[in-house]
């Protein structure tokens, strides 16, 4: 600690281009930290997805008959069906305000779903409550709903048999995902209402949510799913949970391969712009490196103060980056509920070793040229 003014005078020497290096510095570990944050949102929201669950979704235009519901429950290996009528889509008091509603059978989906926690009263209240909702915290917090607010919402999508686009919602209760952040981004409400109260494709769900007893059956059994439809015009597409979220992902493109390319051509870059930011330091004090070594400082001693300079420059740089990251992330995963909230940890611990990684990359070989200059060379500048 005591040679640290010395190393801090040093990275000081020339402001302007320290400056410039740390914002360079600080700008590729916050495109790092919010990738990488994002695609481990991405990795969770596989991860957290069940492998007892089936999804079965209409295979084309028309929408899944409610009246298969019972079929479903018969096939061997079946324990619960849950079912999800079209999401309805409408607008919160601004065009901008989207916010979107699933319309269940309040107790199936609950059961189907125990990741959700919500207390008994409010589910048996939105079971009693003709026009109630329960909302995810998520959506909740981000419009300050309360529980007895009515909300007004209009919908471009969904016409009511009375011709309106109009819908209203009394909010009876919320509920939270821990593990699945992204389901709080929604709210839940009365199939049968909705069913009633909609002008068009009574009597259809969009989704079926099949609870298996044996994961290892998943195959057999989605296969019987979409057999019970093979003579009908509702043909369906049954797939694991796991493999729907996955099937999700894959149609955005391959995120790790870009992430990857994206930050591995911005530390590319960076590695040279500490490296030359280094190299030119040592090259302007060479004669000062003369006087340290005629005081009796050792070849060791030179390559620490201008390793330390380096790690100093590449700490500071990724401190202000995640830290900006941390400030950011949730601005931008709001508009990716997959990808949380919260900035994970080990986003935190792999910019700490890039880091490092790049300051040793930059610091030691102009530290190593510096330690083998003869005393007589440095002090005449050559």
């Amino acid at each position: 600690m005591k040679y640290f003014p010395l190393v801090w005078a040093a990275l000081w020497r020339k402001k302007v281009r320290t400056i410039l290096t740390l914002l360079s510095v600080s700008v590729a570990f916050l495109l790092f930290g919010l990738l990488q944050g994002i695609n481990a949102g991405f990795d969770n929201l596989v991860a957290s997805s069940s492998l007892n669950r089936i999804l079965t979704f209409s295979g084309g235009s028309l929408p899944i008959p409610i009246s298969a519901l019972e079929r479903i429950e018969r096939i061997p290996g079946v324990t619960h069906v849950a079912y999800v009528g079209m999401p309805l889509v409408a607008e919160y008091q601004q065009p901008q305000n989207f916010v979107v509603g699933r319309p269940v059978e309040v107790q199936r989906w609950f059961e189907a779903h125990p990741e959700l926690q919500t207390p008994d009263a409010q589910k048996n209240l939105l079971i009693e409550t003709r026009t109630g909702a329960l909302v995810g915290k998520t959506l909740a917090d981000k419009y300050g709903w309360q529980v007895g607010d009515t909300i007004p919402l209009t919908s471009s999508r969904t016409r009511r048999t009375d011709g309106s686009l109009d819908w209203t919602f009394e909010i009876v209760g919320f509920y939270e995902a821990p593990t699945r952040v992204m389901v709080e981004n929604s709210f839940l409400f009365n199939y049968d209402y909705f069913d009633e109260a909609r002008a068009s494709d009574n009597g259809t769900v969009v989704q079926y949510v099949v609870t298996i007893e044996d994961p290892s059956q998943t195959a057999e059994i989605t296969e019987v799913i979409d057999s019970l439809f093979d003579n009908s015009p509702n043909q369906t597409r049954s797939m694991s949970e796991q493999e729907a979220a996955e099937t999700q992902l894959q149609q955005i493109g391959d995120l790790n391969y870009i992430i990857t390319a994206v930050v591995g051509a911005a530390f590319f870059t960076l590695l040279f712009l500490t490296g030359n930011t280094m190299m030119q330091s040592v090259r302007e004090r060479t004669t000062e490196f003369g006087v340290l070594k005629a005081l009796g400082f050792t070849d060791t001693a030179v390559i620490a103060s201008v390793v330390s300079e380096s790690v100093l420059l590449c700490g500071l740089g990724a401190a202000i980056g995640i830290g900006g990251t941390a400030l950011l992330f949730p601005i931008v995963s709001s508009g990716l509920p997959s990808a949380g909230s919260g900035l994970s940890g080990s986003v935190i611990i792999y910019s700490t070793v890039l880091a490092i990684v790049v300051a040793a990359a930059s610091g030691v070989p102009p530290a190593w040229r510096a330690s083998r200059l003869a005393v007589v060379d440095a002090l005449l500048g050559r």
